[in-house]
């Protein structure tokens, strides 16, 4: 039994070194017990991160217009960096240099859209002149063939009054609106997109050393590296697709002004920008307008633009094209159409017009660190199988063909025999007599012939 004191509680045992040991802590803190002092902190700090996460998002998706532009604006430095560099070099300041680069392409600009609108503006005007005749055939078609007597007044009143031109007539009002308001943000987007171009191009060098200055020496130079072919190759893209733009504009030209077909000069620099700067399908979009217009003075003029514009691209494709782009965007077709369609679902349209530069400056980069080996002289690797496979096939087959139970001349002494060890002899798979092709053949017994 513990011993007790006279108060009737439980003695506690002395400790060996004189002391009372302290007493365990309990195993369970209830609900009066302290809070870890970690426990607030981890709060706060997960709170923070949480509330940083949600306002990186938020600033990303507000600011995801502005930096597409950006990145714009920086292919499009990177395209006329190796003008305004050899501008420079002349003794131009940059920024003079640059001021005149980009005022040679807003001129460029601005004489095509003012070409195609007056096109178009000329087309609108001359449909809605022969309107008139154009109803007046329709009614008469409609008259004869369905015994109908239909005036072109009539009808003009009944649309005029109609539910669904007044309706029409109310959502075009209500869409002038918002196309005015698509119109000038379209405009302040190619502002920003050329003012932060121009700032690139002309301060090109001072970004470079920004961007250097916090990098150690063995990144300067790889980033710099990176730069050279990033400029490299966008100006390459864009000066042979240019050049491309320039043959494709003149071929078309000339066919349409053989053809006698209107607005031959406008519809070629149609043919050739849109052709060779919207990949994939513009093409086909390049020439839908030539071939409308061609359709209104001649149907058969419209088949034969479509036939030219399929041979053309047939032409440039694999003439044209590997010629002009070897030295500069030298990347596989099927590589440039899967970063085009990558492209296209990142970004949409700007993503499919910066893929092609973007792929190519990656390609060359990434090609500096990969270590290349000389490749091996078996035919595999130019697509052929190896010499003697598909012959030794078709004689196995004649082999067992002419081994057949009941076939004509198949005994040991037969012709047909004889006729088969020549086959195998020639090729090289069973011939009793030793010739240096059969590969020591001469040694195996009569059995094994």
């Amino acid at each position: 039994m513990a011993s007790t004191d006279e108060s009737g509680q439980t003695a506690q045992h002395a400790s060996p070194f004189g002391t009372t040991p302290p007493g365990l802590p309990p195993a369970d803190a209830g609900p009066g017990g302290r809070m870890p002092r970690w426990l607030p902190r981890a709060a706060v700090l997960v709170l923070a991160l949480y509330a940083a996460l949600q306002l990186g998002t938020w600033a990303f998706h507000q600011l995801t217009g502005l930096l597409i532009n950006i990145l714009i604006a920086f292919f499009l430095a990177l395209a006329i960096e190796p003008a305004v560099s050899w501008m420079a070099s002349r003794g131009l300041r940059r920024g003079l240099a640059t001021g005149l680069v980009f005022l040679a392409v807003m001129i460029m600009a601005a004489g095509f859209v003012t070409l195609l609108g007056s096109m178009l503006a000329g087309q609108i005007i001359k449909i809605v002149e022969d309107f008139p005749a154009y109803l007046d055939s329709v009614i008469h078609w409609i008259n004869i063939h369905f015994h109908t007597d239909l005036k072109r007044v009539d009808v003009q009143e009944g649309l005029l009054r109609s539910d669904w031109l007044r309706n029409y007539v109310q959502h075009s009002a209500t869409g002038v609106l918002d196309v005015s308001a698509q119109v000038l943000g379209g405009l302040f987007q190619l502002l920003t997109i050329a003012l932060f171009s121009f700032y690139f191009a002309a301060d090109g060098p001072r970004l470079r050393r920004a961007i250097c200055s916090v990098l150690p020496p063995a990144r300067q130079a790889e980033v710099l590296r990176a730069w050279e072919i990033a400029v490299n190759k966008t100006g390459g893209y864009i000066y042979s697709r240019g050049l491309m733009a320039l043959i494709s504009g003149v071929a078309h030209y000339i066919l349409l002004q053989i053809l006698g077909v209107p607005y031959a000069p406008v519809l070629g620099v149609w043919v050739g920008l849109v052709s060779q700067f919207i990949p994939t399908i513009g093409t086909y979009l390049a020439g839908a307008l030539p071939m409308l217009i061609a359709f209104t003075v001649d149907p058969w003029y419209a088949l034969w633009v479509l036939i030219f514009v399929v041979v053309y691209q047939q032409f440039e494709n694999y003439m044209l094209q590997p010629k002009l782009t070897a030295k500069t965007v030298d990347i596989h077709p099927a590589v440039a159409f899967g970063s085009v369609i990558a492209g296209t679902a990142l970004l949409g349209a700007v993503g499919a017009l910066i893929a092609i530069p973007a792929v190519a400056t990656l390609q060359a980069f990434l090609g500096a660190y990969v270590k290349r080996y000389a490749v091996t002289d078996d035919p595999r690797v130019h697509g052929h199988r190896r010499g003697g496979s598909g012959r030794g096939l078709f004689t196995r087959a004649g082999q067992l063909w002419s081994r057949r139970p009941g076939a004509d001349g198949t005994g040991e002494g037969g012709q047909g025999g004889q006729g088969g060890q020549t086959e195998l002899a020639e090729s090289g798979a069973g011939s009793s007599a030793g010739t240096p092709e059969s590969g020591g053949a001469s040694s195996r017994g009569p059995a094994e012939s």
